[in-house]
């Protein structure tokens, strides 16, 4: 499978960095539900960007249903991904518990996230994020709480719009619940007060993953295996592995880094390796230390060394 190439964009904070893409889900404890109505909708949709602006990385589609969300981001690295992931799951917790007097995501198990390395992975879970709105009875193009709507339009909103610039303090405050200064931002929020995905998503990127062509994204959506998706991108992250499946996954990014498996790599690869691993998946350092074959002492150093 072809590897995805780092590519520049111009972040947040006006810097110019190499980026990867990352997804991220997140979901309540025991997939309580997180979104009640349609307020709870509007404010999630909102931090995943305003969370994006504050930890510099890029969205390049999302999509929020009843009880999980799903982004699809560009960040420099899984540090900075899991740090904005984090962030999202603390807002959106503080304005759960203060709105519906309930916890329902205290900690960060609630939240993971992953490198798409491949373009089969990230076709296949962009088209998975979009799925998700046949699997809640809707339409996918339709669906008011996903980024579905931004590709394939031109950039161009199929609604009326205003633009975030021209809200005031009160408004800004009543609209994105923030006292931050987002009077720079291109977005557009529609007659209903909702952000505009096609003004606030990198489209660009998405088409360009299905090589500019709807009918190949269409393709994709169609034939996506949902429950392989599902496992891989959500629930496998989250359930410790047997050493089995623990060395098959490793041997897996092994050859899709490398080209090579896990027992010929040179110790410099694995402390590469390891550090990913370690913060992608839920293991330990035993188990690091049977999967790469070093002693527990090494693993444990790699890994701090990395913090």
């Amino acid at each position: 499978m072809a590897i995805v190439k780092a590519i520049v964009r111009e972040m947040p904070d006006g810097s110019s960095r190499r980026v990867y893409p990352f997804h991220l889900s997140l979901e309540g404890l025991e997939k309580a539900i997180i979104c009640r109505d349609e307020v709870d909708y509007d404010i999630l949709v909102k931090y995943v960007f305003l969370c994006a602006l504050s930890k510099n990385v890029i969205i390049v589609t999302y999509v929020v249903v009843s009880n999980h969300l799903h982004v699809i981001m560009l960040a420099e690295d899984d540090i900075h991904a899991k740090d904005y992931g984090s962030e999202v799951r603390r807002r959106y917790a503080m304005w759960f518990s203060r709105k519906h007097h309930e916890r329902i995501m205290y900690h960060d198990n609630c939240v993971d996230v992953r490198l798409l390395d491949t373009y089969w992975y990230i076709r296949n879970a962009i088209a998975y994020v979009f799925r998700n709105a046949l699997d809640n009875g809707e339409s996918i193009d339709t669906y008011p709480w996903s980024g579905y709507r931004a590709v394939f339009c031109g950039g161009k909103s199929r609604v009326w719009t205003r633009p975030v610039s021209s809200l005031t303090k009160r408004e800004r405050e009543s609209l994105f619940h923030t006292n931050e200064d987002i009077s720079s931002c291109t977005w557009q929020i529609n007659e209903n007060g909702c952000l505009e995905p096609v003004s606030a998503c990198d489209w660009q990127y998405a088409e360009a993953m299905f090589n500019n062509s709807q009918a190949f994204l269409l393709k994709i959506i169609g034939e996506v295996n949902v429950s392989q998706m599902q496992q891989e991108l959500v629930d496998g992250p989250r359930v410790r592995m047997l050493d089995s499946e623990f060395f098959k996954m490793i041997s897996s990014v092994s050859e899709r880094w490398f080209s090579k498996p896990v027992s010929q790599l040179s110790i410099t690869e694995k402390m590469r390796l390891i550090p990913y691993v370690s913060r992608t998946s839920n293991t330990s350092i035993p188990q690091l230390a049977r999967g790469f074959g070093l002693e527990r002492e090494k693993i444990a150093e790699i890994i701090s060394r990395n913090r």
